[in-house]
């Protein structure tokens, strides 16, 4: 069984900065890709950010680009995200996902996903 566990979402005000990590656990974990993505209340999923592990490619909405930084931690299977220059419409639940090598902007093409952390962000 694998398991994604979302941690550092909080409180931040507008022009802040936050980081979420992602750490990967499970005996079959085996995926390439490692994903964030957000929803806020009343909206769908929608796509962050994207590092493949394999070859350390990062792929990022142009929502944030520029602005968050995906990275891979010391640790094997630990992802982050580093949000700067936050903005209310940040404020979501960030969820973390792990997928095949063609995983990307879908969110079906992820095959496991954390809890969630929210991020709020004020003005």
């Amino acid at each position: 069984q694998v398991q994604l566990v979302e941690s550092g979402g909080g409180l931040a005000q507008a022009g802040g900065s936050l980081r979420l990590s992602c750490a990967a656990s499970g005996r079959t974990f085996s995926s390439d890709v490692m994903g964030w993505f957000r929803q806020a209340p009343g909206k769908e999923r929608e796509f962050v950010a994207t590092l493949t592990l394999s070859s350390g490619s990062t792929y990022y909405a142009d929502s944030v680009k520029g602005r968050f930084a995906i990275s891979r931690g010391n640790a094997k299977n630990t992802v982050y995200l580093q949000m700067n220059s936050l903005k209310p419409e940040d404020t979501a639940v960030y969820y973390c996902a792990a997928g095949p090598r063609f995983a990307l902007r879908n969110p079906v093409q992820y095959d496991y996903w954390g809890q969630g952390t929210r991020v709020t962000v004020s003005s």
